[in-house]
């Protein structure tokens, strides 16, 4: 069928109306082959061939291949011939931000990273004075609302135009109010496609390791309705099963009824929570967790990922980050190859890991629901945020994340005890009082980044003697405060792309003895202060309190766009 695709559109299916893309305008995202959705991607084509559907509507229930689906009509656009000047992928999510798809749009259109500073405004009069003189398709993945497209910036879809947008959601409502002449609902796979997805992920070793199995893995498979991701992330989980007893216990565990409400819970969650159970540890688990820190869609670099770990303490085998690094390598790849994470491909060179968002709201669910976790995260990241959490028990909160809120003063004093992980980047971050760090007495990584508007660290930081990580990059502060000397336990100081950082106090450095991560961004120019500063004239001073470093194992520091 996507080969008939393909034909169709090498016979001129579509009129030209625009220059071929350039060949950045877009690229081809890996995807899971789609078992069971080339019917839907052909009636998808069938609504794009023709001119008075100008926008399609794709719904149906999370997990159920809506990503993969829009994933794959992407590529078939990236694929000669194409009469589509742009194409555009973005991720809209729950509590979406407009200026960040803003950016995604301007991406592909070719805007210089510099437009990015522009306000929303006048991002949606830039990318509609492009897009109006260009036909254009624009895929937006999992909306749960009606969104605006002149917010965007984005020419409604007509006849006149040629352009087409492609929506997807869980609900049939979002697709009819945003005025998809078209609505198609993507279905979970009937018994036939079920199996034949499920076999393809549990594989031929395991399948025919004793002639019972295939029976009960029958029924493996009919316990995941016909949903893509359950037969996906459990048929993988069973991949290394080889005996009955595995087969049979799998069969107990995935019948035990779940007193939930919805058919998310109900369906859903207790079959990836099989999935999470199978992980061969605690450390596992407490890693795959630990990812549901981060918002929705987020592409979370695999190194700082690995570097919070084991500033946790979670990869304790090995006492140097570098000798961790090879535990940590094994336990993202088992999570990948268990489908509880997905590759977030790569962004300015490093290599990503995300979490489907279905996956990541059963690790949410996960964290209330188990005795083990049970009220020890606290997860507000991207939700629109202004102000500081009310958190009604803060004594049990163990891990906290309000990443990616609009957060610009922290001034209360709440009481910590238990907690260890504190996640406050990308913020709008201007004031914290020294208050605020004074009941934290066990936090072990504090994230700042992305702050650009903090100028200065609260005094009451000096408090914080547990601390073993703290990232300031991105941040405006001018100057670390004498006072850090006494997080003596620090093993990672990340101090990259502070381009307001004037002074670091003599002696400073040199009192993290179990520092084992440092870099920084220093651009040499400027006027540093002369008194007391390791910043003042070459990076000498600097460089002599590093090298009494002991335990530093990864030092990265840019200066002139270039590495020392």
């Amino acid at each position: 069928m996507l080969q008939e695709i393909s034909d169709h559109k090498s016979k001129g299916a579509f009129e030209k109306v625009a220059e071929d893309p350039p060949a950045a305008s877009v690229v081809v995202r890996p995807v899971e082959q789609p078992v069971g959705l080339e019917s839907t991607i052909q009636k998808v084509w069938n609504c794009i061939g023709e001119t008075d559907v100008g926008i399609i509507g794709l719904y149906g229930m999370g997990g159920v291949g809506k990503t993969t689906l829009l994933t794959k009509l992407k590529n078939i656009f990236s694929t000669p011939p194409n009469d589509f000047k742009v194409v555009i992928f973005a991720a809209v999510s729950k509590d979406y931000d407009v200026g960040k798809i803003q950016n995604r749009i301007g991406e592909n259109i070719g805007f210089p990273r510099s437009w990015e500073n522009k306000s929303v405004e006048q991002k949606a009069r830039d990318i509609y004075g492009i897009l109006s003189n260009k036909r254009f398709v624009i895929l937006l993945d999992d909306l749960w609302e009606k969104v605006d497209l002149n917010e965007f910036g984005i020419p409604e879809p007509s006849q006149e135009n040629g352009s087409k947008l492609i929506l997807t959601s869980r609900s049939f409502t979002v697709c009819n109010i945003m005025g998809a002449q078209k609505i198609i609902r993507v279905n979970c796979l009937d018994s036939e496609k079920a199996w034949e997805l499920f076999q393809d992920k549990v594989g031929y070793e395991a399948l025919n390791s004793h002639p019972d199995i295939p029976n009960l893995a029958k029924h493996v498979a009919e316990r995941c309705c016909g949903l893509p991701l359950a037969l996906i992330t459990v048929g993988r989980t069973m991949a290394c099963k080889t005996t009955l007893e595995e087969w049979n216990y799998a069969i107990e565990m995935m019948n035990r009824p779940l007193a939930l409400s919805t058919i998310i819970y109900e369906v859903v969650f207790p079959l990836l929570k099989f999935s999470y159970d199978n992980l061969p540890n605690a450390t596992m688990k407490y890693c795959f967790l630990y990812c549901c820190l981060y918002p929705e869609d987020y592409c979370i670099p695999k190194k700082r990922l690995v570097e919070y770990w084991f500033c946790e303490g979670l990869l304790n085998e090995y006492d140097r980050v570098s000798d961790a690094q090879m535990q940590s390598d094994d336990i993202i790849s088992f999570l990948l190859d268990a489908c509880l994470l997905e590759s977030g491909g790569e962004i300015r060179g490093e290599e990503c890991v995300k979490m489907h968002d279905v996956i990541r709201d059963m690790a949410v669910w996960f964290t209330h629901e188990s005795e083990a976790t049970e009220n020890n995260f606290f997860v507000k990241a991207c939700a629109q945020l202004s102000e500081e959490p009310y958190v009604k028990e803060w004594e049990s909160v163990k891990r906290m994340s309000v990443m990616e809120n609009k957060i610009e003063v922290l001034k209360g004093t709440p009481k910590c005890p238990n907690l260890r992980t504190l996640f406050l980047s990308q913020n709008e971050l201007q004031v914290i009082s020294d208050g605020f760090f004074q009941f934290m007495p066990h936090l072990t990584v504090l994230d700042l980044s992305r702050n650009l508007r903090l100028r200065a660290l609260p005094k009451g930081i000096s408090q914080l003697v547990c601390l073993e990580c703290l990232d300031l990059s991105f941040t405006g502060i001018s100057e670390l405060p004498i006072g850090l000397k006494s997080l003596i336990k620090l093993k990672m100081l990340d101090l990259s792309y502070m381009h307001n950082l004037r002074k670091i106090p003599h002696h400073l450095i040199s009192r993290f003895s179990q520092l084992q991560i440092f870099r920084m961004w220093w651009s040499g120019c400027g006027d540093y202060p002369n008194k007391d500063n390791v910043l003042y004239g070459s990076n000498e001073k600097l460089m002599e309190e590093l090298n009494g470093l002991q335990c530093l194992n990864i030092l990265t520091i840019h200066k002139k766009a270039r590495f020392v």
